[in-house]
């Protein structure tokens, strides 16, 4: 039973420290690294190319034509683990590009939940509490590294909930 809960513990183990630092495989080919953006704010968005709220991504991509010249990055993360998403990081690609013309920053499909989801959605799990429990979950991160605030999928991208913290963070 010990062994069964130090090899828990050694899976889920992660330092708890504001700025730490997480990489993405880029759908573009190479890597994504929150560091890239230290001191500007990043919405970090598991998305997918199947779900009803899809349609965000006309409102994420508005949210980052407004605000990336202050400094927002938005970080589209597609995730198959609900099933709603294409089979390939280029059907996923194309699809975005096609469909609703995004120029953000996106990763590879990237599992999200459970025990081999991105460390960057273990952080949140076990230091905040946090799991996307579907599609289109927003994670504000501040300019250090620093959880700001989770939104669910429900929560629209440009919702004064949203754009106000992203104006403090800006100004």
């Amino acid at each position: 039973m010990l062994r069964i809960l130090t090899l828990i513990a050694t899976l889920f183990a992660l330092p708890v420290q504001a700025g730490q630092s997480f990489t993405f495989p880029s759908i573009d080919g190479g890597t994504l690294s929150l560091d890239q953006w230290r001191g500007q704010p990043v919405l970090v968005v598991n998305t997918a190319s199947r779900c009803g709220f899809t349609p965000q991504y006309d409102a994420l991509q508005e949210l980052y034509d407004r605000y990336r010249n202050a400094g927002l990055i938005v970080l589209a993360v597609p995730s198959n683990d609900f099933r709603q998403e294409l089979a390939s990081a280029e059907e996923v690609k194309e699809f975005c590009e096609v469909n609703f013309d995004l120029d953000m920053p996106m990763t590879d499909i990237t599992r999200i939940t459970g025990p081999e989801a991105h460390a960057f959605y273990r952080w949140l799990a076990n230091t905040h509490g946090f799991q996307p429990a579907w599609n289109f979950n927003k994670v504000l991160i501040g300019p250090e590294g620093e959880l700001i605030a989770t939104y669910g999928s429900r929560t629209r991208p440009l919702s004064r909930q949203i754009t106000r913290k992203i104006d403090a963070l800006l100004n």
